[in-house]
């Protein structure tokens, strides 16, 4: 199942740094080998999670602009439109989340 503004096509991500909006701060993404979740702990926003595969859903936030990679497939947990689990994508394109 496809999801607004996420793919699952195994794209790599751009090698050019991303700029990921959450409401008035911003953070780069820039290292490829993360996932998104990963970077923004590095930035030091906390995000609620157990798993760190997609079989949960704990870490589900909104995708409100952009587009986000499921770089090994979709998540086995439900998300619904405009959701995101930052666990298993990467960003492909600059992004704006809402964490829930």
């Amino acid at each position: 199942m496809k999801h607004a503004n996420a793919t699952n096509n195994s794209s790599t991500p751009t090698d050019k740094p991303l700029k990921i909006t959450i409401k008035d701060t911003h953070v780069v993404y820039s290292n490829t080998k993360q996932t998104l979740l990963e970077c923004l702990e590095q930035a030091n926003h906390e995000i609620h999670y157990h798993c760190r595969d997609g079989y949960c859903g704990a870490c589900r936030i909104t995708l409100n602009e952009g587009e986000v990679d499921y770089f090994n497939g979709e998540p086995l947990a439900y998300v619904a439109k405009n959701e995101i689990l930052p666990c298993c994508c990467k960003p492909i394109s600059d992004i704006d989340i809402t964490l829930l």
